[in-house]
């Protein structure tokens, strides 16, 4: 299959140009010559990466202010509109947020420039947002973004897709939304390419000496930590709590037996209906309440003893006030799990025989990986390649800045598959107009 021209492309919101790359190599691995003839973002050190891979090309600034004249014609649109306005970690505002307006810039320049086809990434939260009726098949949001495609005289589809079902060990669904003016891109039934974190990880690299670290491995071997969490919340027998590895302080075993029923116990609905509340998950119990599933003769100063360690607090339930919980002092006060937003060093340690889940820039620098007798951060080349870049692809940053890129870029190879679908509609629609010429 070979083109008789290149494709001129442009890149918006390009990031470290994820979906670029996965563009290109779809491209080449049809013989099809391409050139990037603008590219736009507006993060300092994603502007840098890209500036490392393509030296020889200007990267605009902020898309709204750039007029659509000021663009280059083009063959295709690529673009991850930002996505934290329709995300499940973000507050979900969708086109109420001004992130998520910016999807209209896309539609302007298709508008007015009318190219062949594009591909767009987002968030797996989309498909969703802001939903009208639990049957609809989509939310509001995406409804209004096909229609506005389908407008323009597009023929458009889009597609769930996860990463660990195109050869890359992470667990990272996300929508790929495409068209070009002849033909609805097919985007199912995708071979499937398996591959686990030992495929990816590198060896004989620094491992961590920290105290917390240290903690962790006088209580378990490297090989125990595979696929465990590190956290005081329910996670059962994957997760690691404080007093496991006695971080705050000495536990005795029936401290600890107390603690892991606590943790199960608090989340019962019964207890609410005993302080005569509406139910939450993780209510404070009193002592009365604790006896009933362990009774121990030294119960009270086991308690205060993991109050003073900070294991546990004290508190009364919670009651609902609005859209708020406040705490009523009217009730028996309590005892409830320190289980807050603690931000441990290590969060969790990913299992090289598994897949990592979805990587978040904000979580990280928290998972960890065994590398010998010890363990360590993900490298930033490990994180490249948790998103299918190639090991030729430059990514020379901080490990804080490379996180924070690596948590918001595309899969590589989910780009690459989807815009073989897509291209193979332009050649035919090529090939026909050869034909008719000839």
């Amino acid at each position: 299959m070979q083109f008789t021209k290149s494709i001129k492309f442009i890149d918006l919101f390009a990031g470290i140009g994820g979906i670029r790359k996965g563009f290109e190599l779809a491209c080449s691995e049809l013989g099809i010559k391409t050139k990037c003839v603008f590219t736009s973002e507006i993060k300092p050190h994603a502007v840098d990466v890209l500036q490392q891979n393509y030296p020889n090309e200007e990267v605009k600034g902020d898309i709204t202010k750039i007029e659509t004249s000021e663009i280059p014609e083009f063959d295709f649109l690529l673009g991850g509109f930002p996505c934290q306005a329709f995300s499940a970690a973000g507050k979900r505002l969708g086109f109420e947020d001004t992130r998520g307006t910016l999807f209209f810039e896309v539609e302007r320049i298709l508008r007015d420039k009318k190219p062949k086809g594009f591909i767009l990434e987002n968030v797996e939260g989309l498909v969703n947002h802001d939903k009208q009726n639990p049957k609809d098949k989509i939310g509001k949001t995406l409804s209004i973004i096909l229609d506005h495609l389908s407008e323009l005289g597009y023929k458009v589809n889009w597609k769930v897709l996860n990463a660990k079902d195109f050869g890359v060990p992470q667990d990272r669904k996300r929508i790929y939304i495409t068209g070009t003016y002849t033909e609805t891109p097919d985007l199912e039934n995708f071979e499937k390419n398996k591959s686990t974190l030992s495929n990816i990880l590198e060896k004989g690299l620094p491992v961590s000496n920290s105290k917390f670290v240290q903690l962790v491995l006088s209580h378990y071997s490297v090989e125990q930590l595979y696929g465990m969490s590190i956290k005081d919340k329910r996670g059962g027998e994957n997760n690691i709590h404080s007093w496991d590895i006695d971080y705050k302080g000495k536990t005795t075993k029936q401290e600890k037996d107390l603690l892991n029923l606590l943790l199960k116990e608090r989340r019962k609905k019964k207890w609410a209906t005993e302080y005569g509340i509406e139910w939450m998950d993780g209510m404070p119990l009193a002592i009365d309440m604790i006896r009933t599933f362990y009774n121990a003769n030294n119960l009270e100063a086991m308690l205060e003893d993991l109050v003073s360690k900070k294991y546990l607090k004290k508190e009364y339930p919670k009651k609902k006030v609005g859209n708020k919980r406040i705490q009523d002092e009217s009730l028996p006060l309590g005892y409830n799990i320190v289980a807050g937003k603690m931000s441990y060093e290590v969060s969790k340690v990913l299992n090289p025989n598994d897949i990592a889940p979805t990587l978040v820039a904000m979580d990280m620098e928290h998972l960890f990986v065994v590398d010998g007798k010890g363990i360590r951060k993900l490298s930033l080349r490990e994180g490249l390649r948790l998103f299918g870049y190639p090991d030729d692809f430059k990514f020379n940053v901080s490990l804080q800045n490379g996180y924070d890129l690596l948590g918001n870029t595309v899969v590589v190879p989910v780009i690459k598959q989807v815009a073989l679908r897509v291209l193979k509609i332009i050649f035919e629609e090529n090939k026909k107009n050869e034909g008719e010429c000839a």
